[in-house]
């Protein structure tokens, strides 16, 4: 999958923003600012041009940051499933279907999380490590 130039400038700069909005000084800054402006609506007697202003760039805020998140987080739950992926195919004794699980549909998910927990419950018990079998898997 080839990725466009903008693509990628449009990627950088919902990171930026990300980066930028998750520190501690921009949730302090914004609190300054609402409290800043709360005080010059409460001095000016609360118009109502003022209030329909705020609430439509509190929207517009709200809005972007929803894409910015959702971008984000996106391409870090990518990442770490690539990274799951890398070590269940490294370790000889995983079950190497497991790669890209999430993929699979919600009979074969509930089905594995069933035999995990038995084993987990099992290993809990004291009883002796036993392999989970599972189906052969069909891809669809």
């Amino acid at each position: 999958m080839n990725i466009t130039n903008p693509t990628r400038r449009i990627s950088r700069v919902l990171h930026w923003i990300a980066n930028l909005t998750s520190r501690t000084s921009a949730a302090l800054v914004v609190g300054i600012a609402i409290v800043i402006f709360g005080i010059i609506l409460a001095s000016d007697g609360f118009p109502a041009s003022w209030e329909t202003g705020f609430s439509a760039v509190a929207a517009a805020v709200t809005l972007v940051m929803l894409f910015v998140i959702q971008h984000t987080q996106s391409r870090h739950q990518i990442a770490l499933q690539l990274k799951l992926d890398e070590l269940i195919i490294a370790s000889p004794i995983a079950d190497d279907q497991l790669v890209r699980i999430e993929a699979a549909d919600t009979d074969e998910l509930d089905e594995r999380t069933r035999g995990q927990q038995a084993l987990h419950e099992s290993l809990r018990d004291g009883d002796a490590l036993q392999g989970v079998e599972y189906p052969p898997r069909t891809d669809s």
